[in-house]
C-alpha cells in the first residue's frame, strides 16, 4: 500500500513539473491506513509519514462524497449530520518521522461514509510561477452497523464480453439497506487462468458498473467464460455473455475511495 501511494506522488508530482518544464526527484509521503471500517460511534488513528529529508506542513479537511455507476467521486462539505472530532487539524511531520491523529466519529444513522484528506505542503521545489507544490492523500472512513451485506441482497446484473474491445463489463446491483464490499474481482479461463481486476465497494440501494480490459487479446481458447466476485462472508460467480457491438466507454474505477479509491480507492 505503502508503494501505491508512492507511485501516486510521483505522478502527481512529476505531472506538476512536467507542465512547468521542471525536473523533480520524487518523495513519499504515505497515508496509512487508506480506509477504516468502523462502527458507529468510531475511534480510530491515521498515520501521516513523511520519508522525505524536508519538513512537512500537513492541514486537514473532512468532506462528504457521493460515488456514481462509474466509479466517480463526487465531493461536497461533510454533512451536518456527522460529528467528527479530530486531535489535530493542522501539524507538522519532521524528516523521516511519523505523525499520528485519531478521531471520533459519530452519525446518526449507519451506513454513513466520510473520508479526511490531508493536504502536504513546505516541499524543497516550486513550479516555474513560484507556487508551491501540494500534495493531498485521503484516508476514507465508513461507519457501519453489524450487519454486512448478504448475498441475498446483491446481484450481477450484467457480465459481459466484447470481444471487438477487449473488454469485460460487469454491472452489480445492491437492493439492500447495508454497505458491502467486493474484496476481489477476477476473470476465469477455461483453460483454469485467471485475471485478477479491482475490488470496489457496493453502497446500499445503488448499482455499480466496472470495465475491466482485458491483458491478450480474446481469441481461441484465451478467452474468459466466468467472472468471480469475492465478498467478505460469500462468493458470486457469473458466465460471460458475448457481445459483437462496441460499447460506449465507461471511466475507470477510482478510491474511493477509496475507496475505492480507492475504492485511489480510494473509497
Amino acid at each position: 500500500m505503502k508503494s501505491s501511494f508512492f507511485w501516486t506522488a510521483c505522478r502527481l508530482l512529476a505531472g506538476a513539473f512536467f507542465a512547468f518544464g521542471w525536473n523533480v526527484v520524487c518523495v513519499s509521503q504515505t497515508v496509512r491506513p487508506v480506509i477504516s471500517e468502523l462502527g458507529n460511534p468510531a475511534k480510530g488513528r491515521v498515520e501521516y509519514v513523511n520519508d522525505s529529508l524536508t519538513p512537512l506542513n500537513v492541514v486537514l479537511e473532512a468532506k462528504s462524497f457521493s460515488v456514481s455507476e462509474t466509479g466517480e467521486i463526487s465531493y461536497r462539505p461533510l454533512d451536518a449530520d456527522v460529528h467528527l472530532k479530530l486531535s489535530a487539524t493542522s501539524f507538522r511531520v519532521q524528516p523521516q518521522q511519523t505523525y499520528y491523529v485519531f478521531y471520533e466519529a459519530t452519525a446518526p444513522k449507519s451506513p454513513t461514509w466520510f473520508v479526511i484528506y490531508a493536504a502536504f505542503s513546505g516541499f524543497p521545489f516550486r513550479t516555474a510561477q513560484g507556487m508551491n507544490v501540494r500534495l493531498e492523500l485521503p484516508h476514507t472512513v465508513y461507519l457501519l452497523p453489524k450487519q454486512t451485506v448478504t448475498q441475498q441482497e446483491v446481484r450481477v446484473t450484467r457480465a459481459e464480453l466484447n470481444a471487438v474491445d477487449g473488454k469485460v463489463r460487469i454491472e452489480v446491483e445492491n437492493t439492500g439497506d447495508n454497505f458491502g464490499r467486493i474484496l476481489d474481482t477476477e476473470l476465469v479461463y477455461s483453460k483454469k487462468k485467471q485475471q485478477p481486476a479491482p475490488g470496489f465497494p457496493v453502497f446500499p440501494h445503488s448499482r455499480r458498473i466496472l470495465e475491466v480490459a482485458l491483458d491478450e487479446k480474446p481469441e481461441g481458447e484465451n478467452v474468459p467464460v466466468e467472472v468471480t466476485l469475492q465478498f467478505q462472508n460469500f462468493k458470486l460467480e457469473e458466465k460471460l455473455q458475448r457481445s459483437s457491438f462496441a460499447t460506449a466507454p465507461v471511466q475507470p474505477d477510482s478510491v474511493t475511495a477509496q475507496a475505492n479509491n480507492t475504492e485511489g480507492k480510494t473509497p
